[in-house]
């Protein structure tokens, strides 16, 4: 079993937050697809990293969804067009290895 998260930002690049249907077709996409989904939305996270000289951050939310199988290339296309739609050079999408205990 994997455990797929999706981390996406609260806003643009110009700092305009995205309307709350984004999230809410994300939401639907995912639990049509997998039969469910978890949302950590009410408490943004913070990510913070180092660019050039300069430290960039974003608040951002997270979705995760429980998957069998990894299908690489369906996650890859879904992060461009993710991508795509929230105006990112790069979305972090990470699957982690689980164990149900």
């Amino acid at each position: 079993m994997h455990l797929v998260q999706l981390l996406l930002p609260l806003a643009d690049n110009a700092g305009r937050r995205f309307d709350g249907k984004a999230y809410g077709r994300v939401r639907s996409e995912l639990s049509e697809r997998f039969g469910g989904i978890t949302s950590f939305t009410r408490a943004p996270a913070e990510g913070v990293w180092k660019e050039g000289g300069h430290t960039a951050h974003d608040d951002i939310v997270v979705f995760e969804v429980m998957a069998r199988e990894l299908d690489h290339a369906w996650w890859e296309n879904y992060r461009a067009e993710l991508e795509r739609r929230f105006q990112q050079e790069t979305l972090v999408i990470r699957a982690i290895k689980v164990e149900m205990l």
